[in-house]
């Protein structure tokens, strides 16, 4: 497995709509193989491939909730309910939060990692994940959730932190990446 760089907000791969994978290949379960540990590495809860610079319509998850890791391919939303408003933030636009309002139950239809068909209910945190990460996969951000003046709020904090990404990508440190191997070693 390796790490990938991960494109930040500005990159044009991240506000394109994804292709579906026609067959699922050794090469997209490596893909999701490298953006799992990406995923772990950035400390986050979900990944999709825009956000490494891959346009097939994939992304990871892992809420921490015994279900996962898990890929979702080609997924679709069959059935969403409720509502509820939390924080989120994006590993594509690090030191960026914001509440948004999204579904409080969903359920997806998707393919895994060998190419099998399967449907997954999420409440909660889980819902919100998948969204999330659904969103990415049709070139939406969770920005685009905002009213217009949580946009502008979100958008000037994102001001103070782009410089540190001048090529619009974000590479894990040697830190982040060894402090995600020692957590791993103590589970």
């Amino acid at each position: 497995m390796s790490l990938l760089d991960i494109h930040v907000l500005g990159s044009p791969i991240l506000r394109q709509v994804t292709q579906p994978v026609e067959a699922v290949t050794d090469e997209h379960r490596q893909l999701i193989d490298d953006m799992v540990e990406t995923m772990y590495a950035a400390k986050g809860i979900g990944l999709a491939a825009p956000q490494v610079g891959r346009s097939e319509r994939i992304a990871v998850i892992d809420v921490d909730d015994g279900k996962g890791p898990f890929a979702i391919i080609n997924p679709e939303i069959l059935l969403s309910e409720g509502r509820q408003k939390n924080e989120e933030g994006c590993l594509s636009i690090p030191d960026v939060y914001a509440d948004v309002e999204r579904a409080w139950t969903v359920t997806v239809r998707a393919l895994d990692r060998d190419g099998n068909p399967f449907e997954i209910t999420g409440e909660d945190l889980l819902s919100r994940c998948l969204l999330h990460e659904i969103d990415h996969l049709h070139g939406k951000l969770f920005l685009d959730h905002l009213s217009l003046l949580k946009r502008r709020s979100a958008m000037s904090k994102w001001a103070k932190v782009k410089e540190q990404f001048p090529d619009l990508v974000r590479k894990l440190s040697p830190g982040e990446v060894a402090t995600h191997h020692h957590r791993d070693e103590e589970l």
